[in-house]
């Protein structure tokens, strides 16, 4: 593994510095035996501060670290001197990374700005000297404080690329091909699934005031929602974009089977993401078997409302224009370029679920399943048969049978109503 792999999390102890203990001690001068008390206090100890730096765009520089400790303060001296305060320790993590507290799960922090910094451990406070304790009635007080201990933390870091588009599709789809075409980055391109292993980042300029950056998300398998392959780690960066590309290989058997299976992956995975504008597009233009069947896929989403455009990554054939599409998508969005981007935090598992017994057959209850049988294409054999997998592995067919289920009963979900079979 190479220093460029991308990591996008990471585990790791922090603790910051403990405080210097204060001082006890009495002057003692030639001709004054018994001086007052002048022990000084203790330093301040080092806080662990998180900061944005805009030149990273892994965590692998905290692969390797298990515990992360800032410095402690020095003890306080005679003559009122205090300690040294113990150094902050800074900690280096590109932008878009949420850093929670691994024992909780709360999120600490979500660092997405430039220079932007977070305190995540504050250092012990330095310990009063004997000074600060003398009295009308205890003029030589024999006390002092040691310094605050320092907090320790187990901390998990998770890194969501920020991007204003995100390029999604199946594998082989040529997201990575399309990326390259249309900004500087150089992805690995290959005739092969998963290709992409790792999300890539380009800047592409539309002039010279106007760029947009793109990532090019791995392509997203059946069952990437529930965490199959590496789904969790692929959909989280959608999250952060605000505008999609969604490209559909042209070559493949069934390019509506796939655009249904990409965007149920993503709406399984967070409600929200069903929401975010999408530009589709027909990518391999440049192949005549695309071509000859690109009027029947036009006429297919044309009749959803949804418009197809037609591109070739390999050539660049409407590239410029799909972009011109997502500036124009990112333009009209409420969201600006300045907002915050947010954190999706469900108050409640979505792929939860419950059935219930109803006088005309059983009601399936679940946000995830009636979503996915909302986004369910009823009249392809393909999506049916995928939606049968997704009961499968949820384990709701199990629970149908559990409660009771006979074969010919309905079952309904949402708005449909099923005849269950074993």
């Amino acid at each position: 593994m190479t220093p460029s792999t991308f990591l996008d999390q990471a585990e790791i102890e922090v603790r910051s510095g403990k405080g210097g203990n204060g001082m006890m001690h009495f002057r003692r001068e030639k001709f004054e035996a018994r001086g007052g008390p002048d022990g000084g206090d203790g330093g301040r100890g080092g806080n662990i501060v998180f900061r944005v730096d805009t030149n990273l765009r892994t965590l692998y520089s905290l692969r390797n670290k298990q515990t992360l400790a800032a410095d402690d303060g020095k003890h306080g001296g005679r003559a009122k001197r205090s300690g040294k305060s113990g150094a902050d320790l800074v900690v280096l993590v590109p932008p878009g990374t949420l850093i929670y507290d691994a024992s909780k799960s709360d999120l600490l922090a979500d660092l997405t700005e430039i220079d932007q910094e977070a305190i995540i451990c504050e250092g012990g406070r330095g310990g009063r000297g004997n000074v600060h304790f003398a009295n009308s009635r205890n003029r030589a007080p024999r006390i002092a404080e040691k310094g605050e201990p320092p907090t320790e933390r187990s901390l998990r870091l998770e890194l969501k690329l920020i991007a204003d588009v995100g390029i999604v599709g199946v594998p082989n789809a040529g997201k990575s091909t399309f990326l390259a075409v249309v900004t500087n980055a150089k992805p690995k391109i290959a005739n092969y699934p998963f290709t992409t292993l790792e999300p890539n980042l380009g800047v592409a300029a539309l002039d010279d005031d106007t760029s947009l950056v793109l990532a090019d998300i791995p392509g997203l398998i059946e069952g990437a929602s529930q965490g199959l392959g590496l789904g969790h780690d692929f959909l989280r960066h959608v999250q952060r974009t605000r505008v999609l590309i969604h490209l559909l290989d042209g070559m493949a058997e069934d390019p509506i089977a796939d655009y249904a299976q990409t965007n149920t992956e993503l709406s399984l995975f967070d409600p929200d993401l069903a929401n975010k504008i999408q530009i589709l597009g027909l990518n391999k233009m440049d192949m005549p078997e695309v071509q000859a069947k690109s009027a029947a896929l036009q006429s297919y989403f044309a009749d959803l409302d949804i418009e197809l455009h037609s591109l070739s990554g390999l050539t660049g054939e409407n590239s410029r224009q799909i972009l011109g599409l997502a500036l124009t998508a990112l333009e009209e969005s409420t969201e600006t370029a300045h907002e915050e981007v947010p954190v999706y935090k469900p108050e409640s598992d979505p792929r939860e679920y419950h059935v219930e017994r109803e006088d005309e057959g059983w009601r399936l209850h679940g946000e995830s399943i009636e979503r996915a049988a909302a986004m369910t294409y009823w009249d392809l054999d393909q999506s049916v048969r995928r939606f049968q997998r997704i009961l499968d592995r949820l384990g709701v067919n199990d629970l149908l049978k559990q409660e009771g289920i006979v074969a010919g009963e309905t079952v309904f979900i949402g708005e449909y109503a099923l005849e269950w079979e074993e």
